[in-house]
């Protein structure tokens, strides 16, 4: 014969101190997976390279060229910015040989917003200049919801399959020294470090656009976008 199950008063302590045993057990499985599988640290992305949105370009440039002050040999990443665009084969003239990480394109159109594409690559200038086929690929892989997004798409992912002179910033390692005569090639607009201690990968990157003349803002979108 089953046991009789417990009514009343004492059925009910029963089921609430299963209920505490319960509760007291999930919270000491949770201590104990907490510490052996302790949370992982936010990264919190505070460094960037390049103008801050809306600031004058005569800021900027001034600031870029403080970042590069300094004696110590310490490498730091910077971003080149360029006073007009250059095309990826060109890359190679402007680094210096130093450690290139990521290449940024920008297909310029007058009043029409272009999106900036962002390419990181490994070691190897070769890796830098075949970038542009990456980026045009992602362009071409890009979701638009309306004609004129399609338009800008299709504009944008020919002319870097066409090798445009869309380059306007580089991203690179070097110490101070050999950045600063980076700085001081024909061609380059801004070279903007940072700080020796900065990490790598964990910083946001906008560079400065070749007709971005007096202040770090978007142009407008307003006119018609051409067919090529």
């Amino acid at each position: 014969m089953d046991a009789p199950r417990p009514r009343g008063v004492a059925g009910s302590t029963l089921r609430r101190a299963g209920f505490v045993t319960a509760a007291v057990l999930l919270v000491a499985l949770i201590v104990v997976l907490g510490w052996a599988i302790p949370p992982r640290a936010a990264i919190i992305a505070t460094d960037r390279l390049g103008p801050e949105s809306g600031e004058p370009v005569a800021d900027y440039l001034a600031r870029a060229q403080q970042s590069l002050a300094g004696t110590d040999s310490a490498g730091r990443w910077a971003l080149l910015s360029f006073t007009d665009g250059i095309t990826a084969a060109r890359i190679p003239e402007f680094s210096g040989g130093l450690r290139i990480s990521e290449i940024d394109y920008h297909v310029a159109v007058d009043r029409v917003a272009t999106p900036i594409i962002a390419i990181g690559v490994p070691a190897g200038e070769a890796a830098a200049v075949a970038s542009v086929k990456s980026a045009a690929a992602q362009m071409e892989s890009t979701d638009t919801f309306d004609a004129r997004s399609t338009q800008v798409k299709n504009l944008v992912a020919t002319r870097l399959r066409a090798g445009c002179a869309c380059v306007v910033g580089v991203v690179l390692y070097g110490p101070p020294a050999e950045l600063r005569t980076l700085a001081a090639q024909p061609g380059i607009r801004a070279v903007e470090a940072l700080p020796a201690d900065a990490s790598a990968a964990v910083f946001a990157v906008s560079p400065l656009l070749p007709e971005q003349r007096a202040a770090a803002v978007p142009g407008p979108d307003d006119g018609p976008v051409p067919a090529r």
